[in-house]
């Protein structure tokens, strides 16, 4: 093998990544298979060889300690350059003396006596103090390395362009160890900048700023059109003070260009030309291969009357108004044949007025939903931006094969990565529209398109939210088309463990909020979003793997936006998103981190888990079968062994508290009676690990849901939890009583497209990639996806045994009618939340004064809930009037399969009737009844009644 390798290059007998493995000791083989590394740092199917440099063909090994110093050290970063002054690194006190070793070309290699190949040598002193209290707070994860000063007089900029390594020796004279640094620290203190980035327009120029410290070169490579092979000019880029910047004439607009940028990177260990998109990129060519020069303020580039669309936005008194429609671009008209065909799964679909789609929306609009929740549209990859790339599955055939059938599935998973459907999640440039969903991916066409559809939504009375996914990106490396952070200021972007490798948890390629830059590139996108988009609100995926601090800015900036400025008013615009707490950021692992706790206070919403959980059952992680409310847990079990009877009435008890506090706008300090009868506040209910259910301190902070993208659709989930032997009809009763808590509760209420239409996906947990035949929506109301074969192999397998009946049995789908029954229960409940102001309370003490549970204690009627809402009067002193209509409204909730009654002494007397929507509707709730002199209500069956008092 030795001779073989003499004479032949490497790659050609490796793959790059089989390459190291080969060249490193076992020992060391097995500590980077367990790590998680540059993931597109060695791409296989590059035609490159790997330029390894050994200076030893033995690791060394100092017999005394057993400790390594081998081949593969630098290809760790374990070492951390916090500050200009201090390297952090957690070695062992009463090792020898320490060195920074700098190759400018990156020669730096292991041998014998340290690390050869250097540029430069510089010895660190240890000091005895640690980390100093700031170091620690922006790093918290390595509060207990040690600290070694450098040097004051070093020439830190030319330093940070080449490889880096420290050394330290032992007794002996060897090195004990050597590793490579991250640099997030010192460029932070040294190289932010607050300075244009990107290509900024003037009257006769072009400039192109582009953040880079630790390039070595940078040029612009630019082209006439997005295809041809060779520029038509290459510009050198210079630098001052970490940003590269170059001037070229105002014909450059319409251009495309990309970056050459020369750099070290510590995924190859080499000085890489890597071929990058602009990270400020506004434009791109299809697929995002280049960076189109466009000047988003050019009248061209904008729909008739988009300068004033700020004054036809529909009003928003209160972020307490808000109500959330989710809904993705392709889902929305993909398969609605209304939609002309040019238009179909695009942008330019919600500009169809007379579309069935449009239609519905404008239902919604008129019943209240004030907010279009649009899943990504930004440049992602997964989906080719050119649609005659895209492959497509013969709809005949999918339609000739049973409802349980796996064979729709195979079909549909063959081409899943070559189709034009994809959630999204899976981010290459921020702030760019997403190409598939534009007539033309070249050229301006996808902004134009992105505006007219904004303006569209408006116009109907629908506000439009945008899916922000800042908390990962989908590539990484010198080599993949689809990284561009990483190739610009490798290492920096993105959030990295202890050994250097970039982490996991999100997905893949987390970011680092934390680091100044990317801070900043994430409020700078956010405000072009906002500013030249006029988007009203944003949806943080992921929201807990971003800093607190971020979020806040966010909101901050947002929230200075003018109309007379910037043409849009920032007060309006409302934030929210996933504050779950998990991976290297759990309990604030990498600083305060934007986790449901931490937002206490606020004023920024996160998605309320626990009210899902709940009404539904165990989790999304847990057993499908766990029952909750709505799904019939201990009121209609489905043989599903949770313990004996009274284990299950208890835990129906238990999930009653924990939708009464998240009905009260999952409010920390909110007082109420739990089910032993003691008096707790909201954070005094307690989840099954111990966590607290209530967490926030005003009701825009708590986003109430039972469905989203994620996992099975509320229909879906319902037909898999509730008992084999009940009706589709019993099923879409509980499908309405789920909607119906969501609406009627404080907080911000938010619904995944199709709840309303009793939508399915076949009972698929994770549609992400499963193309228009799983996530088909019908506006006519003729189907709602039931039974289209067996849900994708690849997340359902496990579950197909209980999906495959369910399938196949006819009595499970719904019909039209009830299809339509849904709808019409749908926006009744939305009229009703929005016919009193009372549904909509603006803080925590107008919640705590005016909503009262009752039917609780330990005495109460198994599963009912009652909530009230009390008003005051006009000049009596006590509660103010805030609702000129209703002075007392009465919520009431039966899960039960049967009829159920409710008295309460509290109760009687009063003027009570049944909401006019309901009276009116031609659903069962219109039954209802109650009974002033004893204070008696009765409710039909799986039915939400409401009950106001005139004046």
């Amino acid at each position: 093998m030795s001779a073989l390798l003499s004479s032949t290059p490497f790659s050609a007998i490796f793959a790059p990544s089989e390459l190291i493995r080969f060249l490193l000791p076992t020992q060391s083989r097995l500590q980077l298979s367990s790590l998680t590394r540059y993931r597109s740092g060695f791409k296989s199917g590059t035609s490159r060889s790997l330029n390894l440099r050994c200076c030893s063909t033995m690791p060394l090994q100092d017999q005394s300690e057993n400790r390594l110093c081998s081949q593969d050290s630098l290809f760790y970063s374990r070492a951390f350059w916090v500050t200009k002054s201090i390297i952090a690194w957690n070695v062992r006190a009463g090792e020898g003396e320490c060195y920074l070793y700098a190759s400018r070309k990156a020669g730096l290699c292991v041998a014998d006596d340290g690390i050869q190949g250097h540029d430069v040598k510089i010895k660190l002193e240890r000091t005895n103090y640690g980390l100093p209290q700031q170091v620690i707070e922006k790093f918290p994860h390595i509060r207990d390395y040690a600290a070694f000063e450098v040097p004051a007089t070093l020439d830190f900029q030319s330093l940070v362009k080449g490889q880096l390594a420290v050394g330290i020796f032992n007794s002996y004279g060897k090195c004990a160890s050597a590793t490579g640094l991250q640099l997030s620290g010192i460029l932070d203190e040294l190289f932010s900048y607050t300075g244009p980035l990107g290509a900024v327009f003037a009257t006769e120029a072009v400039s192109l700023y582009l953040w880079a410290p630790t390039a070595q070169a940078v040029q612009a490579l630019i082209y006439k059109s997005p295809s041809e092979a060779d520029p038509v000019e290459i510009v050198q880029l210079k630098e001052l003070d970490s940003v590269w910047s170059a001037k070229g004439p105002r014909h450059w607009e319409g251009c495309y260009y990309d970056y050459e940028v020369s750099v070290y990177h510590p995924s190859t260990l080499q000085i890489e030309k890597c071929v990058s998109n602009d990270p400020y990129a506004r434009g791109l060519s299809a697929d995002g291969k280049r960076t189109l020069l466009v000047n988003l303020d050019s009248d061209d580039l904008k729909p008739e009357g988009w300068d004033n669309l700020q004054d036809e936005k529909p009003n928003l008194l209160s972020f307490s108004d808000v109500s959330i429609y989710e809904l993705h671009v392709r889902d929305f008209s993909a398969n609605d044949p209304t939609v002309p065909h040019e238009f179909q799964g695009g942008y330019l679909a919600f500009t169809s007025q007379d579309s069935a789609g449009v239609q519905h929306l404008k239902k919604l609009s008129s019943a209240g939903i004030t907010h279009v929740h649009l899943l990504p549209t930004y440049q992602f990859s997964g989906v080719e931006d050119e649609k005659h790339k895209w492959k497509y599955t013969d709809i005949e055939k999918l339609n000739s094969f049973p409802p349980d059938s796996e064979e729709q599935q195979a079909l549909i998973t063959a081409i899943q990565d070559e189709d034009g459907y994809n959630w999204g999640y899976n981010p290459v440039l921020w702030g760019v529209p997403k190409g598939s969903y534009a007539s033309n991916a070249n050229g301006p066409c996808r902004i134009v398109e992105f505006r007219k559809m904004v303006q569209a939504l408006n116009r109907i009375g629908l506000r439009v939210v945008l899916d922000v996914v800042y908390n990962h990106l989908h590539a990484s490396g010198p080599f993949s088309d689809f990284s561009v952070l990483d190739k610009i200021v490798p290492g920096y972007f993105l959030r990295r463990n202890a050994d250097g490798g970039i982490e996991n948890s999100t997905c893949v390629n987390n970011t680092a909020s934390e680091h100044f830059m990317v801070e900043r590139l994430i409020l700078d996108d956010l405000k072009c979003w906002a500013v030249h988009y006029k988007i009203d609100g944003f949806r943080f995926d992921l929201m807990g793997h971003i800093m607190k601090r971020t979020m806040l800015k966010a909101k901050s900036l947002l929230n200075s936006l003018s109309t007379e400025k910037n043409g849009v008013d920032g007060s309006s615009i409302y934030i929210y998103g996933e504050g779950w707490d998990f991976g290297e950021v759990a309990k604030n692992g990498r600083g305060i981190n934007a986790s449901q706790f931490n937002l206490f206070g606020a004023g920024i919403g996160s998605f309320n888990d626990r009210i899902r959980d709940a009404l539904l059952g165990g989790s999304p992680f847990g057993h499908p079968l766990h029952q909750g409310f709505v799904t019939g847990l201990y009121l209609e079990p489905n043989g599903h062994d949770l313990g004996d009877k009274a284990n299950v009435e208890r835990m129906l008890t238990v999930s009653k508290d924990h939708i009464q506090v998240g009905m009260a706008a999952n409010l920390k300090d909110f007082v109420l009676m739990n089910w032993d009868g003691q008096e707790v506040k909201g954070s005094e209910v307690l989840m099954h690990d111990g966590k607290p259910v209530g967490y926030a301190s005003s009701p825009v902070e708590t986003v109430n849901y039972v469905s989203a993208h994620d996992n099975e659709t509320l229909f879906d989930i319902i037909s898999l939890k509730t008992p084999k032997d009940i009706s589709v009809e019993e099923r879409c009763r509980m499908n309405h009583l789920a909607t119906s808590i969501i609406a009627l509760s404080q907080g911000i209420p938010f619904f995944h497209a199709g709840d309303e239409m009793l939508r399915s996906k076949s009972i698929d947990r994770d549609s992400y990639n499963s193309g228009d035949w799983f996530n088909r929506l019908d506006f006519s109301y003729n189907s709602n996806n039931w039974g289209v074969g067996l849900p994708p192999k690849e997340k359902n397998e496990r579950n197909w045994p209980l999906i495959k009946p369910r399938l196949a049995d006819p009595s499970y789908k719904p019909q039209k009618s009830h299809i339509l029954a849904a709808v019409e229960n749908f926006l009744n409940l939305m009229q009703i939340r929005y016919s009193s102001p009372l549904f909509r309370l603006k803080t925590a003490n107008a919640i705590q004064e005016r909503v009262r549970f009752h039917n609780t204690g330990p005495s109460w009627i198994s599963g009912l809930i009652v909530m009230s809402i009390e008003d005051g009067h006009q000049g009596v002193p006590g509660l103010s009037q805030l609702d000129p209509i209703y002075s007392y409204i009465v919520v009431i909730i039966n899960p039960c399969p049967t009829d159920a009654s409710f008295a309460n002494l509290a109760l009687r007397a009063r003027s009570l009737q049944l909401h006019p929507v309901q009276m009116n509707s031609t659903d069962v709730v219109k039954n209802s009844t109650y009974d002033a002199s004893s204070g008696c209500f009765n409710v039909p069956a799986r039915t939400t009644s409401v009950f106001v008092e005139p004046r």
